[in-house]
């Protein structure tokens, strides 16, 4: 499902928010060791997603010793921060427990996966399993995230919300839905890791100073704005552009302030996987 990124790969990178430290510190105060993790990246017609420079895996690089990263868009990684400790690999969209081995690691090895703004795309089942094999036990933890749509003021944000729901909803695909809905309905089976009652969703923020174009460009990123160009349909007609543009413009300030809510699920392997 890689397709759909490869013709807006530089746009993905630049226009998407990046993840708080505190997100990446609460999950690795939930890890007992730092030696392995896997960052597992998807795309839709594969989360995954990009920001710029594969700030994920580089965020992870910084507590874990050696990091997996991989994605099933070889144009994705491209654009991947390169150091040391981590091991960027193309994967196919499906891996045999033999490819996993081979591609990814040994079982039982790995003390976290995780998946941003991507688990929508899987089949869960057969990821699972994966996960399942490749987590040291009992206490290897999966973390997966996503965010939901930027905020920036009432006026700008009722706009948003009638491009992203009215304009833009034809052309989204339907596992978008799980997103929307903040993670809450995706089946984890997993247990609460050490100090949490449940699997989540537990509420981050991520916030980006950016102009009207780069926030043009965050919604041109959209694989539903690309879906829609290849049927002929410009969604950033100029007169949504001009819309935009005053909504933004109403205060006289140049730059917005974006936050955009991240809803992470969060659970450990146990002895009985």
């Amino acid at each position: 499902m890689a397709q759909l990124f490869v013709k807006q790969a530089k746009q993905y990178s630049l226009g998407r928010p990046s993840y708080p430290q505190e997100l990446f510190h609460f999950i690795a105060s939930k890890t007992l060791s730092h030696d392995l993790a896997w960052d597992v990246r998807k795309r839709p017609s594969c989360q995954i997603f990009l920001t710029q420079k594969l700030h994920l895996p580089d965020q992870l690089a910084n507590i874990y010793k050696n990091v997996v990263a991989t994605d099933t868009s070889p144009k994705q990684l491209e654009f991947a921060a390169k150091l040391p400790n981590i091991r960027y690999q193309c994967t196919p969209p499906s891996m045999s427990i033999a490819e996993l081995q081979d591609n990814i690691g040994s079982e039982s090895s790995f003390d976290l996966v995780t998946i941003a703004q991507a688990m929508h795309w899987f089949d869960l089942p057969t990821f699972y399993q994966q996960v399942k094999w490749v987590l040291k036990k009992p206490n290897g933890v999966i973390a997966a995230w996503c965010y939901t749509v930027p905020e920036v003021n009432p006026t700008v944000d009722s706009l948003f919300n009638r491009f992203h729901t009215i304009d833009a909803g034809p052309y989204w695909e339907s596992a978008r839905t799980l997103v929307d809905q903040k993670y809450e309905t995706i089946h984890l089976p997993f247990e609460p890791v050490d100090g949490l009652e449940h699997n989540g969703p537990f509420q981050f923020s991520s916030e980006k100073v950016i102009d009207l174009e780069s926030y043009f460009t965050y919604l041109r990123s959209w694989s539903t704005y690309q879906t829609a160009k290849e049927k002929g349909v410009e969604l950033l007609t100029e007169n949504v552009l001009e819309d935009f543009k005053r909504a933004r413009n109403e205060d006289g300030k140049f730059e917005k302030t974006v936050s955009f809510p991240i809803y992470l699920r969060i659970g450990k392997v146990g002895s009985s996987s």
